[in-house]
């Protein structure tokens, strides 16, 4: 054999040697996917399956604010986010939960009871980072549950 004969490459050889190439530069990408923390991205919610049975008491919720003579309104101050509730209810008897969701960092998800001494619910400037929030007010009055859901840029 010369050195000629070594140096042929046939079309099978070819193409075996693309196919590695290949194959390798996928696996080098899934492999670098998977283990940079830099592309690493959290679910919405963790109980996904459980939040989707959820979703039709939501939907009732929802409507049943509809139902109201004024819904909660909110706006920025500069103290932080004031959360308004209808004027016309009897503040003793609404209760319920204010749920604060950062899409794009999970940690600075929180949730806060609602207490009111008047119709307002302050949310302090120090709790939000601005950039996008999801607003969800999930709250009762007379037996009845009402919810309220909203995108907001703070």
């Amino acid at each position: 054999m010369t050195n000629k004969d070594i140096m042929k490459l046939n079309w099978g050889t070819g193409i075996v040697l693309a196919f590695i190439g290949f194959i390798s530069f996928i696996m080098f990408f899934v492999i670098r996917m998977n283990t940079n923390d830099k592309y690493d991205h959290d679910l919405v919610t963790e109980d996904y399956y459980k939040a989707e049975l959820e979703y039709q008491t939501d939907i009732n919720k929802e409507e049943n604010a509809k139902d109201l003579a004024s819904n909660i309104s909110w706006k920025r101050t500069s103290e932080g986010l004031v959360i308004s509730f209808p004027e016309d209810l009897n503040l003793e008897q609404i209760e319920g939960k204010v749920f604060l969701y950062r899409p794009s960092n999970k940690q600075l998800d929180f949730e806060t009871p609602i207490s009111l001494s008047e119709h307002t619910l302050l949310i302090p400037d120090k709790r939000l980072l601005d950039g996008r929030w999801n607003i969800k007010v999930d709250w009762q009055y007379n037996g009845k549950s009402y919810l309220y859901k909203k995108e907001i840029v703070y």
